[in-house]
């Protein structure tokens, strides 16, 4: 956690004369918390959302799912005729089309693992993936599998630390 200070001034300029006077309107102190959601850590960057709803991706977790289908994006607050979509370390709603009986039918929170959409890194690495995955997390962010099929990318494991534990290699 960190804090910071914030100094909010404003130009006023006066019509008659040339130069213009710098005034401070006033100074406050906030913190800011890069928990913003449960059970992540970080802070989220900008990354190319390759996943709408409506998409099925694979579940590369061994819960017994097979295919996730997106339902939802959470922290979309959306826009009129777009449709939310999500990328890598987003959390989704998500349902099991195939799978286990007791997996399907139900809505499951999970968490984006890979795209092929490229996506490009600070360091400006362009990076994608051969599949689109995801794994299926409780709301706290814990996985309910024990382990991750394929590699996960690097901006996931930042955000979620149960799912980075979990993960055979991280890319």
């Amino acid at each position: 956690m960190s804090t910071e200070k914030i100094v909010i001034c404003a130009f006023i300029s006066y019509r008659n004369t040339e130069h213009c006077i710098l005034k401070c309107y006033f100074t406050t102190y906030f913190s800011i918390v890069f928990k913003r959601r449960g059970g992540s850590s970080g802070a989220k960057f900008r990354i190319s959302l390759g996943l709408p709803v409506g998409a099925v991706i694979n579940c590369a977790d061994n819960t017994g799912a097979k295919n996730l289908y997106i339902i939802s994006v959470k922290g979309i607050k959306g826009r009129l005729n777009r449709l939310p979509a999500a990328g890598v370390g987003d959390m989704v709603m998500a349902t099991v089309k195939k799978g286990k009986p007791e997996l399907r039918k139900k809505v499951h929170p999970a968490v984006v693992v890979r795209q092929r959409k490229s996506y490009r890194r600070k360091d400006g690495v362009f990076l994608y993936f051969e599949d689109n995955a995801g794994v299926i997390v409780n709301n706290k962010g814990e996985m309910k599998g024990s382990a991750i099929t394929g590699p996960v990318a690097k901006e996931c494991a930042d955000l979620w630390p149960r799912i980075a534990s979990n993960a055979g290699s991280i890319a």
